[in-house]
């Protein structure tokens, strides 16, 4: 028996205004709601360090690749610059093509570029507007801004190229960005694969004002408890310079995965495994043990992972590690973190991370702004089982503890 049909008003959809943002999306309106997050939790009365932020370096490689000191290699640069089709921005890099799935296949797109209209203002480059703007948004006070596509230098197949443009940006970088905002600071990259080119970067860029520590890029083959680079670590621990180890992206992996998702997921945590496994191991925070060292965008949930597995093999093979006098997870909670990208599916998991790696000491928040998957500040003074001194510590506190910022 045919139940009767109810006779319901017809409703017709309605079409509603939806902003679109493009690559031309002004980024104080991409991060409309960072500035809400602000009044929600009353942010402007904290004192907000951003640890890990970017702007793009190739929107400015020709700039760059003028401050290449070895005149052949620079002539070289400069001539596929000009002469190859779309090579003006790309010339001598090794850009990694995997970068550009980063959008998401043009859903977000201001990953892509951010080419929102910026007023000219005298002697000044764009991406210090672009800077600012963000500051403003996430209510932060400072700002720690480093390259992108440069990330990947440690892949590239020369190593006497690797150094040249590493040394070019950190001079262009030092002269034609750092000095025109005091609230701009940065960690420079160190040409890691010539010690002593790392140890004349120290020594060159040390006193810079607004550079407070210098980094390795962590996709690399290179192992950090090789004997050349033990005057590196002396000279920075001495000079009282954290040195941190950004991850990136490995595209290699792409032969064992079959999706971006994936060689995001594993490729930004298994460099930095590696790089600190062969610290803890190889007893360098014994021999530098006032030597800060910060592990930069592999997020959280690898941490207590690290801990309860190498103190497991530790326990069952000292011998392999004779400098250690403290279980590696003790070691490793006496090293600093950043926050980006906070893992935050499983709350109860997230405070264990927490207590686990005493995360109100040794934790730094971090945006990782203008990447696809960015953490604003309400990202942190959300999380209900910190206490406020514990919130007011990750946003910026332990950055100023650790960098002797002001």
């Amino acid at each position: 028996m045919d139940l009767p049909v109810p006779d319901l008003p017809t409703r017709q959809a309605k079409r509603r205004a939806v902003q679109e943002i493009t690559i031309h999306t002004d980024t104080r309106e991409i991060l409309a709601n960072a500035r809400r997050d602000t009044e929600r939790f009353g942010l402007d009365s904290y004192y907000i360090v951003d640890v890990d932020a970017h702007h793009v370096e190739l929107d400015s490689w020709s700039e760059v690749l003028a401050h290449i000191q070895d005149p052949v290699l620079r002539y070289n640069a400069q001539a596929i610059a000009r002469n190859w089709p779309y090579a003006g921005n790309l010339a001598m890099s090794n850009h990694a093509p995997g970068l550009t799935m980063q959008d998401v296949a043009g859903r977000i797109p201001h990953q892509a570029q951010l080419a929102e209209a910026v007023p000219p203002i005298a002697g000044e480059h764009r991406d210090l507007t672009l800077v600012r703007r963000a500051m403003e948004a996430m209510s932060i006070d400072l700002q720690v801004v480093f390259p992108q596509p440069m990330l990947g230098i440690g892949m590239h197949p020369s190593a006497q190229t690797e150094t040249e443009l590493v040394l070019a940006y950190n001079r262009w970088f030092t002269s034609r960005i750092l000095p025109h905002e005091p609230r701009i600071k940065t960690m420079l990259a160190l040409p890691f694969r010539d010690p002593e080119a790392c140890l004349r970067t120290v020594r060159e860029f040390g006193d810079v004002p607004g550079v407070i520590g210098f980094l390795v890029t962590s996709q690399r083959q290179a192992q950090v408890n090789s004997p050349g680079y033990m005057r590196l670590y002396a000279e920075l621990e001495e000079r009282g310079l954290p040195l941190g180890f950004h991850a990136g992206p490995d595209y290699n992996m792409e032969r064992a995965v079959n999706r971006f998702l994936s060689v995001h997921a594993l490729s930004f945590v298994t460099c930095n495994m590696v790089h600190l496994t062969n610290w803890v191991i190889n007893g360098l925070p014994e021999r530098f043990p006032k030597l800060k060292v910060v592990w930069i965008e592999s997020g959280l949930a690898w941490i207590p992972f690290m801990m309860q597995r190498l103190d497991h093999e530790w326990l069952l093979r000292q011998s392999d590690a004779p400098l250690l006098k403290r279980l590696p997870s003790e070691y490793m909670r006496d090293m600093y973190y950043t926050s980006q990208p906070m893992e935050v599916t499983d709350m109860d998991l997230l405070q264990s991370t927490f207590r686990a790696m005493k995360a109100e000491t040794q934790l730094l928040w971090s945006s990782d702004w203008p990447h696809w998957d960015f953490d604003t500040p309400g990202r942190i003074a959300g999380l209900e089982f910190l206490s406020e001194q514990a919130k007011r510590n990750i946003l910026g506190e332990n950055a100023r503890r650790v960098f002797g910022l002001p």
